[in-house]
């Protein structure tokens, strides 16, 4: 294993795992055997031409053979949903065109998220390409976090623009809006966000969640929506620039966003991808290389959430964010080999602060038995509060309970709020809204304001809360979807696999076991477990990152693997490799 492999699946490691930690457990507890295929599976496998054991991931998922599941396998961007029903695209393509026409001024304004920051470049770097005078600008942890806050719209009004475009914020900026239209400034609202009752001050609103909106697909991110109206500008300008180059940006942002990849965002996502691979935009070659990533093989969802979007999503953690939107909108690859090394310092200066914070943690839950407690609440003084959300996502990880970190900052702090799924976490801040100053967010993910002298009476609230509330049972390891049917070639499988991409929210990645292997050899590798195996007369290597220590139970036995099954990237060919989940020794 190659220090550049162990650095991949280190950072792949990173994701919130909803599995227990200890090896250990890993390595004990039998695993659960989803059975063989069905003859539906294999009707399927026939028809589609794919291997049986992906047949039958799409059976077990409800996929027949019809067209449906065709473009499913194959889907393009002809399949996307017309726009015409989307309310307010048209006005806002005629007053966005009108100040290209006229040369007016426009400020784009952006979160200082991934979706924000590529819903940003996106709209920037098209209206440019149209001649269009662009001033773009992105939300500052320092001067207002998130949304156009009262010392964004001071920073917005200074570039003296007359059209203002919001990405990825404004549905509930109804004040600050206000203030704009009142400077003289029409606002453009792109978001995606829970949209209020109270009508928005803004000449146009792109959101479909927007009650009145009639485009079907609920789905897009701020980026998806920026594209699609950047398309309609053309139009209305007649001009025939090409927007599929902007489509890697609408992948990473969708991904980063944990927007479902089903639909409209399967087809752009996918696309994008491709686009991706092709690697036209300078920045993100370079922020690839860095990230030990070779985009001529190809990059997976996965990829772009774990080792591309973390390095774009760091320096707006950490304070500005301007870093990661010059490097997307860079020309040339001198500009963008020094942005991207700046990015990258970024984001090993945020995994330093994570590691400690998560060190502290751990440290007082073990040392206070928070642990035994229903759900979890940490706040420190010194606390970093851009990097609390992934602390509280690893501490949920662990202990499988819901966790709230806070940043403590005198007397006030804020916070991020994570949980296993199934838990309703904006129901339970709700019955904690005493202790709270304000809270926001939905039920798998939210933030918290609180004061300090009020953090042992929320965590008292917040344990009371789960206690009433019915958790599902947590699944104690990952559960495969799939037998690896024993008559495939591993290599196809891995090919048919990868037609399921893009993977993520809404189309979850298949874990397919591998049942009562042979373990040709197995080894400790600086703590991770790599196995070579033996299945039906084909050789499966396998990866289990900090699993070093199961290697002596497992030498020369045989073993049962759940885990995500693919194509070796290091050694080529025809070689798998499955990313392990879970093993056990085989019965």
């Amino acid at each position: 294993m190659t220090s550049t492999a162990t650095e991949a699946w280190k950072e792949l490691a990173e994701r919130d795992a909803q599995a227990p930690t200890s090896p250990a457990a890993r390595g004990a507890a039998p695993v659960a055997d989803p059975g063989e295929a069905s003859a539906e599976a294999l009707v399927l496998a026939r028809e589609l031409g794919l291997s049986i054991t992906v047949a039958d991931v799409l059976h077990r998922a409800g996929w027949a053979p019809d067209d449906a599941t065709r473009r499913f396998l194959d889907p393009r961007l002809s399949h996307l949903t017309s726009p015409d029903a989307m309310a307010d695209r048209e006005a806002s393509a005629e007053r966005i065109a009108r100040a290209v026409r006229a040369g007016e001024r426009i400020a784009v304004f952006g979160d200082y998220d991934c979706d924000g920051i590529t819903a940003t470049a996106i709209m920037t770097g098209g209206l440019r390409a149209l001649s269009g005078k662009v001033v773009p600008l992105l939300a500052t942890r320092a001067e207002g976090s998130y949304g156009l806050s009262a010392p964004a719209l001071e920073r917005v009004m200074r570039a003296g623009p007359t059209l203002l475009i919001t990405c990825d914020c404004g549905s509930s900026d109804h004040e600050r809006l206000a203030a704009a239209r009142a400077a003289g400034i029409d606002c453009v609202v792109i978001d995606h966000h829970l949209v209020p009752a109270e009508p928005l001050p803004a000449i146009a609103f792109l959101n479909p969640h927007r009650a009145d909106c009639g485009f079907p697909y609920k789905g897009l991110a701020s980026c998806g929506l920026a594209l699609s109206l950047l398309a309609a500008v053309r139009k209305k300008l007649g001009s025939s620039l090409d927007l599929r180059p902007y489509l890697d940006l609408v992948a990473i942002g969708t991904i980063a966003d944990v927007a479902p990849l089903t639909g409209d965002n399967r087809a752009l996502v996918r696309a994008g991808l491709g686009v991706l691979q092709t690697g036209p935009r300078p920045g993100l070659r370079a922020l690839a290389a860095l990230a030990n990533l070779d985009l001529g093989r190809g990059a997976s969802a996965e990829d772009v959430a774990f080792r591309i979007a973390p390095r774009l999503n760091a320096p707006g953690r950490l304070g500005d964010p301007d870093v990661s939107l010059e490097l997307l909108l860079a020309h040339d690859s001198v500009t963008a080999s020094a942005l991207a090394a700046t990015v990258e310092q970024a984001q090993m200066k945020r995994r330093a602060i994570q590691e400690e914070m998560l060190t502290s943690a751990l440290a007082e839950i073990e040392r206070a038995g928070f642990d035994r407690d229903p759900a979890i609440v940490i706040a420190r003084q010194g606390f970093h509060p851009g990097v609390v959300g992934i602390v509280a996502g690893r501490i949920t990880g662990r202990y499988g309970k819901p966790t709230i970190v806070i940043a403590l900052e005198g007397a006030k702090g804020r916070g991020s709020v994570r949980g296993p799924a199934g838990a309703r976490l904006h129901d339970a801040l709700g019955r904690c809204r005493a202790e709270l100053v304000g809270f926001g967010g939905h039920q798998a993910a939210a933030g918290v304001e609180v004061r300090a002298d009020r953090v042992e009476a929320l965590r008292a609230a917040w344990c009371d809360a789960f206690r009433e509330q019915d958790l599902p049972p947590a699944a104690a390891f990952a559960t495969a979807q799939v037998r690896l049917d024993d008559r495939d070639d591993p290599a196809a499988v891995a090919r048919d696999l990868e037609r399921l991409e893009p993977c993520g929210e809404g189309n979850r990645a298949a874990f397919v076991l591998v049942p009562g292997a042979a373990v040709r050899s197995a080894r400790n590798l600086k703590g991770h477990l790599k196995l070579e195996l033996t299945f039906a007369r084909r050789e499966i290597s396998c990866f289990g990152f900090e699993l070093g220590e199961l290697a002596p139970r497992f030498a020369g036995g045989r073993v049962d693997v759940v885990g995500r099954l693919r194509r070796d990237a290091w050694r080529g060919g025809d070689a798998v490799e499955i990313r392990i989940e879970h093993v056990a020794a085989a019965d």
